[in-house]
């Protein structure tokens, strides 16, 4: 019987996210060493508040279109706005990416709800976890709330990233450039049947 429950206590701990691999997996975009940066941007939405319920419109439950986002005036020097949208909360995936958009105009300070039918001029997105570009809303299992982090990230150049490029180019691609970052975080659960 100790056998059987020391194998099982290993197997737990080598499937476990306890090992360096795993660790890098649940680390979000804005806590990556190529995100590091000496400013702060106040991301919000007209949507939600911070730390508050994301509406059932903005999840995969719901009509699936992105929230609307905005954010304060980004640092002297900017080309362009970076948005990573992760779960880290998420079994399948850690982080589970929502959302990759880059090459958004460092003069704007919102962007619409709906984005894939209002894009800005230059905006380009990339494959999130389900392996599609653009927006994947919530669709967390079970009854407990996950957390939504909407990132953004001013950047002194402009990616040149083709569209559907996936996080860790685009990431390669921000080191060393980022101005600064902000996150706004929401929370959804698997709506009540």
């Amino acid at each position: 019987m100790r056998r059987m429950v020391l194998a099982f206590c290993l197997f737990a701990l080598a499937c476990s996210d306890a090992g360096s691999a795993g660790a890098q997996r649940t680390v979000l975009a804005a806590q990556r060493g190529e995100t590091a940066a000496a400013a702060q941007l106040q991301v919000s939405s007209p949507a939600f508040s911070a730390g508050a319920l994301i509406p059932l419109r903005y999840s995969a439950y719901g009509d699936g279109i992105s929230p609307p986002l905005a954010w304060s005036a980004p640092p002297e020097g900017t080309r362009s706005l970076v948005l990573i949208m992760e779960d880290p909360d998420a079994v399948s995936a850690r982080p589970f990416i929502h959302w990759l958009a880059w090459g958004i105009a460092p003069t704007l300070r919102q962007l619409p709800e709906g984005v894939a039918d209002a894009a800005p001029t230059g905006l380009r997105e990339g494959r999130n976890t389900r392996g599609r570009a653009g927006y994947f809303g919530p669709r967390p299992h079970g009854a407990r709330p996950h957390h939504y982090h909407f990132q953004l990230f001013a950047l002194d150049t402009a990616p040149a990233l083709a569209a559907g490029s996936n996080r860790e180019a685009l990431l390669a691609a921000m080191k060393g450039h980022v101005l600064a970052k902000g996150d706004l975080v929401g929370l959804f659960a698997q709506p009540r049947r």
